[in-house]
């Protein structure tokens, strides 16, 4: 059986945003603090970011600061810009315009093709795709008029990130706060992945996490699964423009913008979701780590502890296959979290589970174990090809996975 190194391209730093130009047009709202903040993860995420402001953004925070933290020049005023023509200029460069924030002024505006200050009129301007973070009073936003600009935006492409529930700067609470940064950066993600990304088009279901099977209404048997492996996956799959859902054990993981989450507990909810799930995909990644035996008997109260008991015996029974008994799915891929034996034991599961190809791991080698950041892996085709990847990132790996789900989808 031969082998092939890794890819040349593959490596622990894959970010979707490295050489990106993001135009971000800035409002008048108390809002605006949070565009700084924004302006600086998307800089350090790889990206070249322009900043436009309205007038009135520059009552908030001023354009020295967006100044000092994208280090180009903010243009407020086209007739004063340094740069002829700015706003087409600006509109040219941008692979994406972000507006955040976005008053209900600026929504109006840019449904009425209304061109007022230098963020509508970049707006109006670009071809590149446009998202927007809503903030105001839940009342503002709430009302027919802000709601029929919404719909209308919408259909015409614009995408939204939030806004979200919360307490707002008028001390009420409700729907009108802007969306935390790190939910605005992976709406950007998933926007420009569906816009030019590979996998655009395609749906990927990736299972992530471990399964609790239940002993009594409090214990449970399980494994020490985090479920970042799959999330991970399902993040690059994300920012390869793919509609993504994933079915996911118990894990302490945020869902990442974008993408479909379904929750269950047991190998049985896993296994009824992913049927459904799968039923039309292009691609199934089975990156959970479902147990393998369940309590035959589950008990219906609490197991008690009996004086000079030292023992409790569980009969377990065998809980079924799930990547084997899914019917199709499309591509089908696999995991083999192992701790001996590796390539032997995945290419067992290569067959039996009838995979295009399947990511086997040692879980007791450093950076490779269950909580961590890497991951360390070995990729066997169904052709025999075995593919030894060097430690990275987990979302690395991810891509490393999907470029060959890629390649399988033509």
């Amino acid at each position: 059986m031969g082998q092939a190194p890794a890819p040349m391209d593959e490596h622990p730093e894959r970010r979707p945003l490295d050489g990106r130009h993001i135009a971000l047009g800035v409002c008048g709202s108390i809002a605006a603090f949070k565009a700084a903040d924004l302006c600086s993860k998307l800089r350090q995420a790889g990206a070249e970011v322009e900043v436009v402001m309205t007038p009135a953004a520059t009552q908030f925070v001023t354009p020295l600061t967006f100044q000092s933290l994208s280090g180009r020049d903010v243009v407020v005023d086209m007739f004063t810009a340094a740069e002829p023509e700015a706003h087409v200029e600006v509109a040219r460069r941008a692979d994406a315009l972000v507006i955040a924030p976005a008053t209900a002024d600026c929504l109006a505006n840019l449904a009425h093709g209304q061109t007022p200050d230098m963020v509508t009129l970049t707006a109006l301007a670009t071809a590149a795709p446009v998202l927007v973070a809503p903030a105001m009073d839940n009342q503002m936003w709430e009302h027919a008029a802000t709601q029929s600009n919404v719909a209308a935006l919408r259909e015409r492409g614009i995408i939204f990130a939030g806004p979200v529930s919360g307490r707002l700067a008028s001390g009420r609470a409700g729907a009108g706060r802007m969306a935390e940064v790190p939910a605005i950066v992976g709406a950007l993600r998933a926007m420009l992945g569906s816009h030019d990304g590979d996998l655009r088009g395609r749906h990927v279901v990736v299972s992530a996490g471990g399964t609790n099977e239940p002993i009594d209404p409090v214990r449970y048997v399980g494994n020490h699964s985090t479920g970042k492996m799959g999330f991970a996956i399902a993040e690059a799959a994300r920012d390869r423009g793919a509609r993504v859902t994933i079915v996911t054990g118990p894990v302490a993981l945020e869902t990442p913008a974008g993408i479909e989450r379904v929750d269950v507990k047991t190998v049985a909810e896993m296994l009824a979701a992913l049927e459904v799930a799968t039923s039309r995909s292009d691609a199934v990644i089975m990156a959970a780590a479902p147990a393998d035996f369940r309590p035959d008997v589950p008990a219906g109260q609490k197991i008690k502890k009996q004086p000079g008991q030292e023992r409790l015996a569980l009969e377990l029974v065998l809980n079924p296959d799930i990547i084997a008994t899914l019917p199709g799915g499309g591509v089908r891929v696999g995991f083999a979290a192992e701790t001996e034996n590796l390539a032997e034991y995945a290419r067992r599961k290569l067959t039996s589970k009838r995979l295009h190809f399947i990511v086997a791991n040692d879980v007791t080698a450093a950076g490779s174990g269950f909580g961590t950041e890497t991951n360390e892996v070995v990729i066997l085709h169904d052709d025999g090809r075995v593919e030894e990847l060097p430690l990275q990132s987990k979302y690395a790996v991810g891509h490393a996975i999907l470029d060959r789900v890629a390649a399988r989808l033509g």
